[in-house]
């Protein structure tokens, strides 16, 4: 055993020798050879190739920083066309710029000849870690960005989403923050808004307010309706394009319902809604008319 050891070891030693002297025996042959015999060789097979992978790297670099270039001139006018947040459009250009020039730097560094498997799937790895760790921080930023792209609602909208209603305070790139009628601050995820329902109540022009109002069997309808157009006309917040809707909605148990129905602007309805209530409930009284209550007749023998 201990022979066949160094046997082993006596033939390794003489094999990297022969190596050696090989390579020796290479290098001076080619320092001994005239450069006229082996230049042109050197030249054609590796110079010559890389030259023109070089120049075609180059040509790509330069139309890609081109075609770039009217990516992010498109890409701007139809962003300044929705009027986003000033510092959320800039780094929206900043991130798409970003990502087209390291796919450019790809695409060059595959032409050289360079190998960027690896390198792909190591970034691809380390995006699908980043990705699931802030998945729900991800779908807030995608949210913000859509919510200023298309503009669903905008700062002093009031708006009602998530259970809650308010004047829209602040829309940053996670959150929207809205202060509701009793003066609290309520901050909305981004993600939620973009995907879930939201009621604009200042998208339109104007909006609808109603009122229920209740008079007694026996009262008299035609005056109870001509008073209640007397008030609306008396408003001058109520507007007069499309006119104001008064019938009967219901003969209920009780009483006998009318329904009013006005348009105003959205900046004026709960002021116009509290002021209506409260000449309604002065004026209908002085006109004869009564407010019923539930009632029920008892007969005993």
């Amino acid at each position: 055993m201990e022979n066949d050891t160094v046997i082993g070891q006596v033939t390794e030693t003489i094999q990297d020798t022969t190596a050696v002297n090989n390579m020796v025996g290479g290098v001076r042959d080619l320092v001994t050879t005239p450069v006229s015999e082996w230049l042109p060789d050197l030249v054609k097979e590796y110079v010559v190739p890389f030259g023109l992978k070089l120049v075609a790297a180059i040509v790509v670099l330069l139309l890609g920083r081109w075609v770039i270039k009217l990516i992010k001139k498109g890409l701007t006018k139809m962003i300044l066309r929705r009027e986003p947040d000033p510092s959320l459009a800039s780094f929206v250009m900043s991130l798409v710029s970003a990502l087209l020039t390291f796919f450019l730097i790809l695409a060059i560094v595959g032409i050289l000849g360079i190998n960027t498997s690896s390198l792909v799937a190591l970034l691809a790895s380390a995006g699908l870690a980043i990705g699931m760790a802030l998945s729900g921080t991800l779908q807030n930023f995608a949210g913000g960005v859509m919510i200023m792209l298309f503009k669903p609602f905008k700062v002093g909208d009031f708006i009602a989403a998530q259970g809650y209603e308010g004047k829209v305070s602040g829309i940053q790139i996670f959150n929207t923050t809205i202060l509701t009628p009793d003066n609290k601050m309520v901050i909305l995820p981004n993600g939620a808004l973009s995907t879930g329902p939201v009621t604009n109540f200042n998208k339109e022009t104007d909006r609808r307010v109603d009122w229920l109002v209740s008079i007694s069997y026996g009262d008299d309808y035609d005056k109870a309706k001509a008073v209640l157009q007397r008030l609306c006309d008396a408003e001058e917040r109520i507007l007069k394009e499309p006119e104001p809707v008064i019938e009967i909605l219901k003969m209920s148990e009780s009483s006998v319902d009318i329904t009013v129905r006005a348009r105003v602007k959205p900046e004026d309805y709960w002021a116009v809604f509290f002021k209506m209530n409260e000449m309604i409930y002065k004026t209908l009284p002085q006109e004869g008319m009564h407010f019923p209550f539930p009632q029920v007749d008892v007969h005993m023998k």
